[in-house]
C-alpha cells in the first residue's frame, strides 16, 4: 500500500507539470502488479525463517512453497504485461486520431482484447506446465480430438473472424458511412470480430455477420461524389409542339437557378422531350446534386417540383395521368 501510494502521488504531480508521459503511464500500469510481486517477495522471505527437515516442517512443503512463490511472481509478471497493454492502447488511440478513417477506432479495442487474451493464455500455460509441473501437454493432446469437433462446430465463428480481418484490411466502408448490403440500407455503427452493426433509415439496428459481408456486394452510398435524380415528367397531348417546347425550356430555367445542381460543369442538368407515351408526352429530366447529402437532396427535389408546378400552372401546361378516351 505504501508503494502504491508513493507511485500514485509521484505520477499525479508529474502529470500536473508535464502532462501524460510514457513514464507516468508505465508506473500507473505497474502499481497493482508491483503489489503482487511484493507479496511473492514476502512469501520468499518468510520461508527463510522456517526449518524444513524430517524433524520440523516436511521438505515437500518447502518444495511446494518455492513453486507457489515462483507462481505468484509469474502472475505478477503476467499481470504487468496485461496492464502495459493500456500503454499500447493509449498511443494507438493518439496515432489513429491523426487518420481520417474512423474504422481504426474499432480496431484498437480489438487489438487490446486480443493482446489481453494472448497474455492470459500464455501465462496460464507457462505457470501450469513450467512451474507447477501440471500435465498440461497430455491435457492438450487429449483435447486435440475434441478440438476438431469444436472447430467444425465453430466454423461460422472462424469465418466471421477472418471476415472481420478482411474488412479491417480492405476497408470497403468506414464508421458512419451509409452502405447497402443485401436488403439492408443504413449507416455503419460498429465493426466487431463477429459482426457489423448497421442502423437502417427506419431506425432499426441490424447485425450482419462479417462472413456475409465479405461474400456479398457492398454498395457504399456514403462515398458517392454526388446524388443523381432521374425523373420523367408527363404532359398532355393537348399541349402540342409549342407546349412541349415551352415545358422543356421552363424545366431548364428552373434547374439553372438551383446552385446545388450546377456545381459540376461536367455534369450539367439534362432535359429532353424524349418520347410519345400512350397517354402523354414524356419529358426526361436528370440532374446531379452536390454535396451528396440525402436530406439536402430531398429539399432540392421539393424546391424543383414546386417551381415546375408553379411555372406550368402559369403557362397553362397540364400534367398528364393515365387515361383513355372512348368514342
Amino acid at each position: 500500500k505504501i508503494v502504491q501510494f508513493a507511485i500514485n502521488s509521484f505520477t499525479t504531480r508529474r502529470n500536473k507539470k508535464r502532462g501524460i508521459t510514457v513514464l507516468t503511464l508505465f508506473l500507473r500500469c505497474l502499481t497493482k502488479p508491483i503489489s503482487v510481486a511484493l507479496f511473492a517477495v514476502g512469501l520468499f522471505v518468510c520461508k527463510v525463517f522456517l526449518i524444513f527437515d524430517a524433524e520440523a516442517i516436511s521438505p515437500e512443503i518447502g518444495e511446494y512453497w518455492t513453486k507457489i512463490v515462483q507462481a505468484v511472481a509469474a502472475i505478477a509478471l503476467a499481470y504487468a504485461l496485461y496492464r502495459l497493454v493500456d500503454v499500447v492502447e493509449h498511443y494507438l488511440q493518439r496515432w489513429i486520431g491523426r487518420t481520417k478513417t474512423k474504422l481504426d477506432d474499432m480496431l484498437v479495442p480489438v487489438i487490446r482484447k486480443s493482446l489481453h487474451a494472448t497474455i492470459t493464455v500464455i501465462a496460464a500455460l507457462w505457470i501450469a506446465d513450467g512451474i507447477l509441473d501440471a500435465e498440461i501437454r497430455a491435457i492438450l493432446v487429449s483435447a486435440g480430438v475434441g478440438g476438431i469437433a469444436i472447430a467444425l462446430a465453430a466454423k461460422d465463428t472462424i469465418a466471421n473472424f477472418f471476415g472481420s480481418v478482411t474488412i479491417f484490411a480492405d476497408r470497403p466502408f468506414q464508421i458512419d458511412e451509409m452502405i447497402e448490403i443485401a436488403d439492408h440500407k443504413g449507416s455503419v455503427e460498429q465493426v466487431g470480430f463477429r459482426s457489423t452493426k448497421i442502423r437502417t433509415l427506419q431506425g432499426h439496428l441490424v447485425t450482419v455477420p462479417n462472413s456475409v459481408i465479405v461474400n456479398s456486394a457492398v454498395e457504399n452510398i456514403g462515398r458517392r461524389p454526388y446524388i443523381r435524380r432521374t425523373s420523367n415528367i408527363t404532359i398532355t397531348y393537348d399541349s402540342g409542339q409549342q407546349g412541349a417546347e415551352r415545358a422543356v425550356q421552363i424545366i431548364k430555367e428552373v434547374l439553372s437557378n438551383v446552385p446545388e445542381i450546377n456545381t459540376d460543369p461536367e455534369k450539367p442538368p439534362r432535359v429532353y422531350f424524349s418520347d410519345f407515351n400512350d397517354w402523354s408526352l414524356n419529358i426526361y429530366m436528370s440532374y446531379w446534386l452536390k454535396p451528396p447529402d440525402y436530406w439536402l437532396y430531398q429539399e432540392v427535389n421539393e424546391r424543383v417540383n414546386m417551381e415546375i408546378m408553379k411555372r406550368f400552372e402559369a403557362e397553362k401546361i397540364d400534367f398528364a395521368f393515365p387515361s383513355q378516351t372512348l368514342y
